[in-house]
């Protein structure tokens, strides 16, 4: 008999049904996943899951706005100098585009990690935030664009539904939005959910900032003109200097370097291009700088990082 055939008593309390819950998680996502490494698309759009037997060194990557919990193992994120500690009993919601170095770490060999992550899309928050009949959160300045907080058995409990609809695929199309929309409501309710709020209210200082960390991204190879990106959000550059660190750990500078750089590592990389057209690829002007800024972010210049990618057969990035 599976786990979630097992009642657990409606008068049980909630430590008690909490672990019942993720005693399940572990279950389904280990039934899931078995046969797989890596990160895992679903059948449910925005929706995956994650297994990893073998864990590499840290991975750098640019974490978009998403809700994660992890099942089984556990993870440090590095944003900016800020550490993360993310493991089966917290969630995670990341509510801008951020670059972010993680390590995921195992209980033990004989246990993978295990977890799984729903993207956040501002629309639907736009659209659940507009809803008459949701009570009013709490307000809140622009703060930094990560946050994990302490996992709860009534989040836990649609994120169970979710996964459960993997297994029967026809009741997806329906299921799937009206309970992403439930997982929704338990953030925004939940800890630090008025964040999420801030980041889709107009005018907030959340939205404007999103909406640089988008102008950013789109033109990250370009030469940087805050003063231009500052009038698009309608900030002082001062204004926007002082929110974008707060909500991001860095300057729009370092920002734009940790872009440039991992895209240039994934051209490389990935895509085997030339050092030297990747890195003007990315906008920078001069190889010596650019191999100088790559040793410092990715612990070695682009050739001796290559080679070394080349031999761990080349992991996912």
């Amino acid at each position: 008999m599976d786990l979630k055939d097992q009642p657990v008593a409606s008068d049980a309390g909630p430590e008690l049904r909490l672990q019942a819950a993720q005693q399940e998680l572990v279950v389904l996502i280990e039934r899931l996943t078995a046969g797989y490494e890596g990160s895992i698309e679903t059948a449910i759009e925005g929706f995956y899951l994650h297994r990893i037997c073998q864990p590499g060194g840290p991975k750098h990557a640019v974490q978009r706005p998403i809700f994660g919990v992890i099942a089984q193992g556990s993870k440090r994120l590095f944003v900016g100098e800020d550490v993360y500690e993310y493991d089966p009993m917290h969630y995670l919601v990341s509510s801008v585009d951020l670059p972010t170095v993680g390590r995921v770490s195992l209980s033990s060999s004989e246990e993978p990690y295990l977890g799984l992550r729903m993207d956040l899309d501002t629309r639907d928050i736009a659209a659940l935030i507009g809803d008459a009949q949701l009570p009013q959160g709490i307000a809140s300045e622009a703060a930094r664009g990560l946050f994990i907080h302490r996992l709860d058995v009534n989040l836990l409990d649609p994120v169970l539904r979710l996964l459960r609809l993997l297994e029967t695929p026809r009741d997806i199309p329906i299921l799937a939005p009206m309970i992403k929309r439930e997982i929704l409501y338990r953030l925004l309710m939940n800890g630090q959910g008025a964040l999420l709020r801030q980041t889709v209210l107009q005018d907030s200082q959340m939205n404007r900032i999103a909406k640089a960390v988008r102008l950013l991204k789109e033109s990250f190879a370009q030469p940087l003109r805050i003063d231009h990106i500052a009038r698009d959000v309608h900030m002082s550059v001062s204004s926007l200097h002082h929110h974008f660190k707060v909500v991001t750990a860095m300057s729009p500078l370092q920002y734009q370097k940790n872009l440039r750089l991992q895209e240039a590592r994934r051209l490389i990389l990935v895509d085997d291009l030339n050092i030297a057209v990747a890195a003007q690829a990315v906008g920078y002007e001069s190889a010596s700088q650019f191999s100088r800024e790559y040793s410092r972010m990715f612990g070695a210049p682009p050739l001796r990082d290559k080679q070394r990618w080349q031999e761990e057969e080349a992991p996912v990035l």
